[in-house]
Order: C-alpha cells, then sequence, then structure tokens
C-alpha cells in the first residue's frame, strides 16, 4: 500500500513514516500543501494522513481541493484541535477519519486499517496465486495451507507481485513500489529480498510462482513457459 504523510513537523513526519514502513507501506512525506498536491498529481495513493496545520495550504484546504480533483485515496486528518466544530469541519472537507495529536501508533494503524477496509481500491482482502494467499488486512500468506512468515518489505513485495500475476516488474517499478524515493538504484537489496521471498514462498513445492525473466524482471505466475531462473 502507498502512503503519503503531510507533516510539517519533522520528528513527527519521521516517527509517522517509520511506522508504515515497519507495517508494509510505501512512503512519502511532504512537509506543505503545495508539495502534496504536487505529489498527489504524480502518483496513485491509497492512504493521505494530513495535518490540519500546515504552511501556506492548511489541511482543511488540501483536503478540499484533492477531493475536488476526484482523488480517491482515504484521507486521515491529524491535529492538535479535538473540538467538535474541528472534527465536523475536517470530515466536512472530504476527510474520511480524524485523529487528534498525541496518539499512540497503535491507534494511528489501527483506524489506517479499518479505513482501507471500506476503500473501494481494495476490492480484495485476500490475493490468490494458485495455491498461494495473501491477506492485505493481517498481512499474512499461506501456500498449500502452510502459514508463511514475513517481513514488511517481503509483504510488500509479494503484494506488488500476487497484484500483477503473470505480468514481469522491472527492477525501477519495483523500487518505486517497494521501496521509498532514498533508494540506491545500484543496490542490490532487490535481488536478495526476491531470492529470500522465492525460499519462503517455493522451497518445498514442486511448482515455483516466483520467476525471473533475465534483463527484464521478476513475475509470480502458477505458468513455468518461456522463462529462466536465478
Amino acid at each position: 500500500m502507498k502512503a503519503l504523510v503531510v507533516e510539517d513537523e519533522p520528528l513527527m513526519a519521521g516517527f509517522i513514516s517509520r511506522g508504515l514502513r515497519d507495517n508494509g507501506f510505501e512512503v512519502d512525506v511532504a512537509a506543505d500543501g503545495e508539495q502534496a498536491v504536487f505529489e498527489v498529481k504524480s502518483k496513485d495513493y491509497d492512504l493521505i494522513i494530513l495535518d490540519l496545520r500546515l504552511p501556506g495550504k492548511d489541511g482543511l484546504t488540501i483536503c478540499r481541493e484533492l477531493r475536488e480533483r476526484e482523488v480517491r485515496a482515504s484521507i486521515l486528518m491529524l491535529t492538535a484541535l479535538d473540538s467538535a466544530s474541528a472534527v465536523v469541519n475536517g470530515l466536512n472537507s472530504g476527510a474520511d477519519d480524524y485523529l487528534p495529536k498525541p496518539f499512540d501508533f497503535g491507534v494511528l494503524l489501527a483506524r489506517i486499517r479499518a479505513l482501507l477496509r471500506r476503500s473501494k481500491k481494495l476490492r480484495h482482502n485476500v490475493l490468490q496465486v494458485a495455491d498461494l494467499s495473501l491477506n492485505t488486512l493481517d498481512q499474512t500468506a499461506k501456500r498449500g495451507g502452510r502459514a508463511i512468515r514475513l517481513t514488511a518489505k517481503e509483504y510488500a513485495l509479494l503484494e506488488l507481485l500476487m497484484l500483477h500475476p503473470g505480468q514481469i516488474l522491472g527492477r525501477a517499478q519495483i523500487a518505486e513500489h517497494v521501496w521509498d524515493e532514498n533508494f540506491d538504484p545500484l543496490s542490490n537489496s532487490i535481488d536478495a529480498y526476491v531470492k529470500r521471498l522465492r525460499k519462503k514462498i517455493d522451497q518445498g513445492f514442486e511448482r515455483p510462482l516466483i520467476h525471473t525473466r533475465r534483463s527484464e524482471g521478476y513475475m509470480l505466475s502458477a505458468d513455468v513457459s518461456d522463462l529462466s531462473y536465478a
């Protein structure tokens, strides 16, 4: 899942973005309204965490502008103001939920998952390819009934592959959706994570699901025709 955190306080932005990345999200951060609108124009987000008080455009203005642009991402608004009128204004501007500061990250994460369950973007809670299943709500995987333990990054990678079954995904595409903007294109992290994921998903099973097309990328498919392996 792809999230945008719009927060001008660096410590708070870092706290939220680290927590989301630890739970399998790809996260971008915007420090003001103009940057937030620019990011949303160029990328498709599942979730936007939006602070109310921002330099330049405030959160209410940004939220209304995004909804006028028919941005369908779930929007959770954060603010130190917890009065009834502030909550009403936030929801009326187009926010899907409203959480006052300070907050416990566990509460934030639970609210996010509730939003995503209701979101039309999440059409299926369970992704399925052959005998491999991935529950996008609790982030658990099974193959042939056997539970598979995944790290947050492994989950994000597997989710991306399962959302595009039978499609070759190049390194740049994987980096864009699974890693953040600081990813080093010369790093071998993608290859290392695919190797680890392949070991968890395919080891012990007769039919491999994770395939490599040399010089092109990786694919998850039950069809092994015209493929080479790494």
